[in-house]
């Protein structure tokens, strides 16, 4: 599903205009965005939860020249769904 399909899917269940539920989206992605930026994690209960994690340096190859390199270490977002979601995806 696309931004756009989910802002139309938001629209429709909300009543709200599309324009309306546009914001709504990305009001949503900037706050979960600038809260794990800032090191807080994002629990919505029933749904799941967003964590930052440090990914440690590695070995890894190039894929082009099968060269050893070193991928550098960096803070990756996971999420971990709730058992409302899990239950209802049948995971």
């Amino acid at each position: 599903m696309s931004k756009a399909e989910l802002v139309e899917k938001i629209a429709e269940q909300t009543n709200l205009t599309k324009a309306d539920a546009d914001r709504a989206v990305k009001a949503f992605i900037n706050v979960v965005s600038s809260s794990l930026k800032s090191g807080e994690d994002v629990t919505l209960v029933g749904f799941g939860t967003f964590t930052t994690v440090d990914r440690a340096e590695r070995p890894g190859r190039n894929p082009l020249t099968g060269e050893a390199i070193t991928i550098a270490a960096k803070k990756v977002v996971k999420f971990k769904p709730g058992k409302t979601l899990k239950d209802q995806v049948g995971a």
